[in-house]
């Protein structure tokens, strides 16, 4: 039995979706479905169980009754922008800790999800390297309650018996509910609907121009089976990167974007919030040589081509995974 934290959410049903697609419906989601639209992600799914993030950390704490193989933990509040460190702390960080060590206990394959946020402003570079962690410098309270638990991790002495996953810009069918944490693609996409443009954030950093500021975007379909990748590879331990591997801009995205609708390329640029002036990330792009050496060698989706497969045979159709 396979359990996945976080299992209704964007990446975590996305998982599920896909262990369902290999005929792998032994599952438990666990998760708080909250009063968004999360539970449509679920619809279509096949799995044994649902149990609430709470409830499931009480049955761990009370001593659990079923016979769990691995457990893939992708819940945490992801807001970049969430003001309550506490409660960070306790989703992210705690929770975590606790899962990591049951599983550690009791012998059950554990991967988690880490990020990119963790890298700060890139100046330390994007290399998935245990040695540097603990030198970073997130310039986010999610960032830092991703790093602290990575950092605690390598402390502990641990990751040799779990797996990190760094998440780059992630982006594809199941993240409607997510509010402003969607992808620009999504956001970009309703845009253009309603009004036939797009906005960007103006550059304030002399060396991109507007538009040309960098990220690696990473369709949800290859960072899922990156992600599995580490399920029955259990020779491959410690912390990862999961990304394209290809640093592309704001410009080349949108552009994809329109053109996937058929449509004329319209930018406005506007101007970066000030609160967000000291927090924004330039250029973002994950070094994959970790995860490739351990043996992964599937292709990854172009930009083109996952914005193309989003927004044909999910967005215009209005269509969730698994349905």
């Amino acid at each position: 039995m396979i359990v996945i934290t976080g299992g209704a959410g964007f990446i975590g049903s996305a998982i599920a979706w896909r262990l369902n697609t290999q005929n792998k419906n032994d599952l438990i989601i666990v998760d708080e479905l909250g009063h968004d639209e999360k539970w449509k992600n679920l619809v279509g799914l096949n799995f044994r169980d649902f149990i609430n993030k709470d409830d499931f950390i009480n049955k761990i704490d009370s001593g659990f009754d079923f016979k769990i193989e691995s457990i893939i933990h992708m819940g945490a509040n992801s807001s970049t922008t969430e003001k309550d460190a506490d409660h960070l702390l306790r989703n992210n960080y705690e929770y975590t800790k606790k899962l990591a060590l049951f599983s550690i206990e009791k012998d059950i394959r554990f991967i988690y999800a880490s990020s990119a946020a963790t890298y700060g402003d890139g100046s330390l570079g994007f290399k998935d390297d245990e040695k540097i962690c603990q030198t970073l410098k997130p310039l986010n309270m999610y960032g830092y309650s991703k790093n602290l638990f990575d950092t605690w991790a390598i402390k502990q002495g641990i990751t040799d018996k779990i797996v990190g996953v760094k998440y780059f810009n992630v982006f594809g069918p199941n993240e409607y509910h997510k509010g402003d944490m969607r992808s620009v693609v999504h956001k970009a996409y309703e845009q253009i609907l309603s009004t036939g443009m797009v906005k960007l954030f103006k550059s304030k950093n002399s060396n991109y121009k507007d538009g040309e500021q960098m990220r690696d975007f990473v369709y949800v379909k290859d960072a899922v089976d990156m992600t599995l990748f580490f399920l029955n590879n259990k020779q491959a331990n410690g912390i990862y990167n999961i990304g394209s591997g290809k640093a592309r801009t704001w410009n080349d995205l949108v552009k994809a974007l329109f053109n996937a609708l058929g449509k004329l390329v319209n930018i406005e640029y506007i101007e970066l919030p000030p609160h967000l002036a000291d927090k924004y990330q330039y250029f973002t792009e994950a070094n994959l040589e970790k995860i490739k050496k351990a043996g992964y060698s599937n292709p990854i989706s172009s930009l083109e081509d996952g914005v193309t497969d989003y927004v044909k045979n999910f967005l215009l159709k209005e269509k969730y995974l698994g349905l």
